[in-house]
């Protein structure tokens, strides 16, 4: 007897929501469009108890004091604020990524023209990150997330740039390492997300926000495999028009080095990154785009 097929998860919201979105920000003016998404964003905070406590745990742990309301609506509004920039981005408008300091290693792969593995955070602007790749930098990239029955902002940024973005959807884990071994055997760039293990075939815990944190680990044991080199990055709203990138500096496979050692340094160079990031929460709290338990 055969299980009955899973539907596929999806973003809250109608399926009709995101187009919408688009429709009014072409027909209002953003002094009354903005308050309209505040307005909305508290009708989502009051009916989303789930992601509300998820909000208010990691609240207390980056301000160091229990959240109030106004502060949940805030990070609820800064999804909101992220989601709106990539539909205007898809719609057309002028947006570029430009380098934060030392990023010097990630600029140097993305001349090199060599392939690589890209980690990715749900902060800020980073999903911006790889169709800049993809976009502004011509490069050929592959993007592994979970396939969700409503992502309209995904498929129009992805339909921007033609046959140089390509998906790997995942929405089973025992699909995980199979796709991606087929992706990271080529020549181009891969980009996973590395801080929501639920779909990682590895993860390993890390320090982070005053505790030991599960994070993915499986983009180390490729770069290991295909001898491809590792970078970390996320994005961050910066002036009108633009989003900086911030990148860890590369970690590349060293040909005969051991494998227990390889993965010691993979754990150094992903803690040190993490601790970056974490400085970037602390001042920056609302960027946090993850609604889920801190594991």
């Amino acid at each position: 007897m055969t299980s009955e097929p899973q539907p596929a998860p999806r973003n809250p919201g109608p399926s009709w929501g995101y187009r919408a979105l688009s429709a009014m920000d072409r027909l209002l003016p953003e002094g009354i469009f903005r308050p309209l998404r505040s307005f909305g964003t508290w009708i989502a905070v009051l009916g989303m108890p789930a992601q509300r406590g998820h909000s208010r745990a990691y609240l207390r742990v980056v301000l160091g004091r229990e959240p109030r309301m106004a502060d949940v609506h805030r990070h609820f509004l800064a999804v909101s604020e992220a989601l709106m920039l990539r539909l205007r981005v898809a719609n057309g408008r002028p947006h570029v990524c430009v380098f934060g300091p030392g990023t010097g290693d990630f600029a140097a792969w993305l001349a090199s023209g060599r392939p690589g593995l890209l980690g990715t955070f749900h902060i800020g602007d980073s999903d911006l990150t790889g169709f800049m790749l993809a976009g502004q930098e011509k490069k050929r990239v592959h993007i592994v997330r979970l396939r969700v029955g409503n992502s309209h902002d995904t498929e129009a940024l992805a339909s921007r740039f033609g046959d140089r973005l390509n998906f790997i959807w995942v929405n089973e884990p025992g699909e995980l390492l199979f796709a991606l071994k087929e992706a990271g055997s080529g020549v181009d760039a891969v980009a996973l997300q590395c801080d929501r293990p639920d779909h990682s075939a590895r993860s390993e815990e890390f320090d982070f926000l005053g505790a030991k944190r599960r994070f993915p680990f499986t983009i180390y044991h490729l770069a290991l495999i295909f001898g491809r080199p590792v970078l970390l990055s996320f994005g961050a709203p910066g002036s009108p028009g633009q989003s900086v990138v911030h990148a860890s500096p590369v970690f590349e496979p060293l040909e005969g080095e051991p494998r227990a050692a390889a993965l010691g340094r993979a754990r150094g160079h992903f803690q040190e990154f993490l601790g970056r990031v974490e400085a970037h929460l602390r001042e920056r709290p609302y960027e946090w785009l993850n609604f889920l338990p801190l594991s």
